[in-house]
């Protein structure tokens, strides 16, 4: 199996102000995927995770709803750990950021940041309410874009124009308190300085982020870096800073120190500066900025290791767009889970994520029916078919493989390589198209075999090919465990164990009596879906009165206009047309052409299909592509072209001229259809 690693993996912290939903999740289960794939391999993998509970929004809300802000994180912070259990991600420890552990480590940090001359005080203006009697965070001000123009704008960030700027460069700034119109007044900070770290944070990003993180974070350091405030005023919820009278750590200060609280806090404070330990962080793409500029710098004064890694992901988008309080895809995780299995929301995420900072599309339709055909109707079906036939029919006894099963088994076994290699990139989506590969394999064999026949005319021979079946089923279980956690404990039971490595696969059961088969998955029906939106739609999801001050969305979905119909065809021609989902195994330019890119699409028991593109325009590198999972025309007549012959052709979603042309595989859902 190799050696024992030693792991600290961490999520971003949910913020205490509001509900967990169905956008934060893909963090999460992502997170439990990659951690529980780790221990199902026998490493010694701690994952670690707090709510965020300090800051202005908290200490505004507790007042609005008559409780202490203490009040406000405790009821939060059982919340969040209930959905969290609920949807099966499993912590090795879920803390608080308004914790003693963490107090002394900040504390401890800004000592040293302080020792190292990195701190430096500024007198800087600020937006003031004086109804509210408190200088107002970036989220807690409204007005007109200084560069555009557009009203309703926080006092970060333009969400039309995409600028930046300071609150006090706002037109018309209102408080979104009291919505009365603040004052400028001079107020001195605290700030810390990252200049003086310029080569050694840009050469730590190059090492510690993926590519597409790193080319983004770079074109800061084409000039100086600027000090980063870390101090509030009170009125403040979080922690006083030592020799500062009414001056607080930031939020963004003492959150990520959290990670190592909550480590502490655990009893393995040693692993994280471990030269033998490693660290991981997950994280949105819309807070790359703390983690990987401020973070690895406040850990470097601080005398603490940074991490490996950070892992960064895109947002949720669900019918391909924002999610959508009027529209119902707007979910908070108890709201789905009041209306359908966390399974189904785990298999499909995995389905779907591939690794990288692309968003990530959740269409309820495809959701619906992957669940159901792949999950239920080609995994589960396995053990479905074989388990109750061999219990009713056999006395739920195995018996032996023939070389026919053995073959099929060790067809199962072979794949555990690369899955192994897909877990381990978080290319979850290639772990899934795997596993259902071999489910296709299996339920090939079992209806080749027909022991639907033969169980009345030779039990034994057809208690051989229910032991194979059984066996390739009990090996996809196991590469399932990391996604499928409940589901994987249902299915050893049914096999007499009670737990699994991921050498297990190398074992065969023969010869031995099935315990009693209970069901693992359920078909979906459209109807809970539409219940859960109705749900959504009718009670909005809990964000809390006001938003994190740092944590601005800068998900917006893009409205285009729709291109205009294509002459009507029959149904009849329609249903001519095969779509088959493919994998993208590669993808790259054709010479001397362009517009053509040349794919290699894997398509399964299709094989595989040469299909050229016209879409070099949309990609700059069209190695982005590879591993996505494309929707394309199987039963086109081949054509023959001056570089090749193309097998087919690949749908794409999206508009030429939108997002710099842009275009995305239609099996990832978009704004509009084109073929190419």
């Amino acid at each position: 199996m190799g050696e024992k690693r030693k792991i600290v993996v961490t999520s971003a912290l949910p913020y205490a102000n509001g509900d967990i939903h169905i956008g934060h999740l893909v963090e999460y289960v992502q997170t439990d995927f990659w951690v529980r794939y780790q221990k199902l391999r026998g490493h010694d993998c701690v994952y670690v995770c707090a709510d965020d509970t300090h800051g202005t929004p908290i200490m505004i809300r507790a007042r609005k709803e008559g409780i202490t802000p203490e009040e406000l994180i405790a009821r939060s912070h059982a919340q969040h750990l209930k959905d969290f259990s609920d949807f099966q991600i499993s912590f090795d420890n879920y803390y608080t950021t308004n914790s003693p552990e963490n107090k002394d480590l900040s504390i401890k940090f800004f000592e040293a940041m302080e020792k190292s001359g990195a701190i430096a005080k500024r007198t800087t203006p600020q937006l003031y309410c004086e109804h509210c009697k408190m200088f107002l965070p970036d989220r807690f001000v409204k007005g007109v874009c200084p560069k555009c123009g557009a009203p309703d704008q926080y006092g970060d960030s333009c969400d039309k124009c995409g600028a930046t700027y300071g609150a006090e460069d706002l037109g018309s700034p209102k408080c979104t308190t009291c919505f009365s119109q603040p004052v400028v007044k001079d107020a001195e900070h605290l700030y810390f300085e990252l200049e003086p770290q310029h080569e050694y944070l840009e050469k730590w990003i190059q090492e510690h982020t993926t590519s597409d993180v790193s080319n983004k974070l770079l074109e800061w350091f084409k000039e100086p870096l600027r000090g980063w405030c870390i101090s509030r005023d009170a009125p403040y919820f979080g922690f006083e800073i030592p020799g500062y009278k009414d001056k607080f750590f930031y939020v963004w200060v003492d959150a990520p120190i959290g990670y190592i609280a909550s480590l502490q806090n655990l009893g393995r404070l040693e692993m994280w500066n471990d030269p033998d330990a490693e660290l991981y962080h997950f994280i949105g793409k819309d807070i790359i900025r703390f983690h990987c500029l401020f973070w690895p710098g406040m850990l470097r004064v601080a005398g603490f290791k940074g991490p490996n890694k950070v892992f960064v992901h895109g947002f949720l988008t669900v019918n391909g767009e924002k999610m959508s309080k009027s529209k119902g895809t707007f979910v908070n995780a108890r709201t789905y889970l009041d209306n359908l299995p966390p399974e189904a929301l785990r298999y499909y995420y995995a389905a779907k994520l591939g690794g990288t900072v692309d968003d990530m599309d959740l269409n309820l339709t495809d959701f619906v029916q992957r669940v159901n055909s792949d999950l239920v109707g080609k995994i589960t079906n396995i053990a479905s078919r074989g388990g109750q036939m061999l219990q009713k029919k056999l006395d739920g006894r195995l018996g032996a493989l023939d070389a026919d099963g053995a073959q099929l088994v060790q067809k199962c076994r072979d794949a555990a390589e690369a899955i192994a290699g897909y877990y381990e990139d978080r290319r979850f989506n290639m772990a899934v198209v795997e596993i259902c590969r071999l489910a296709d394999a299996a339920n090939e064999y079992f209806d080749r075999r027909e022991p639907w026949k033969t169980v009345k005319t030779d039990p034994e021979t057809t208690r051989v090919t229910l032991t194979a079946a059984l066996n390739a089923f009990r090996i996809i279980a196991i590469y399932l465990k990391p996604i499928l956690p409940v589901y994987a404990e249902k299915a050893m039971k049914l096999f007499g164990e009670t737990e699994w490595k991921w050498e297990g696969i190398f074992t065969a059961l023969e010869n031995c009596t099935l315990g009693e088969y209970e069901y693992l998955a359920s078909r979906i029906d459209a109807k809970q879906v539409e219940a859960m939106v109705a749900a959504a739609t009718a009670k909005p999801a809990e964000t809390g009165e006001v938003a994190h001050e740092s944590r601005p969305s800068k998900n917006k979905a893009k409205v285009v206009e729709a291109p205009s119909l294509a002459p009507e065809i029959a149904f009849s021609d329609f249903e001519k047309v095969d779509l088959r989902v493919g994998v993208v195994e590669s993808c790259e330019i054709v010479p001397k052409s362009s517009k053509l890119l040349k794919f290699v699409i894997d398509a399964g028991s299709l094989g595989k299909r040469t299909i050229f593109s016209g879409i070099r325009q949309a990609y700059e590198d069209p190695s982005a592509l590879i591993g996505k999972e494309v929707v394309f025309v199987a039963n086109l007549a081949p054509r023959k072209m001056s570089v090749g012959v193309s097998e087919g052709m690949i749908l794409f979603a999206g508009e030429p001229g939108v997002n710099g042309g842009v275009l995305s595989p239609f099996a990832s859902a978009g704004a509009g259809t084109r073929a190419t």
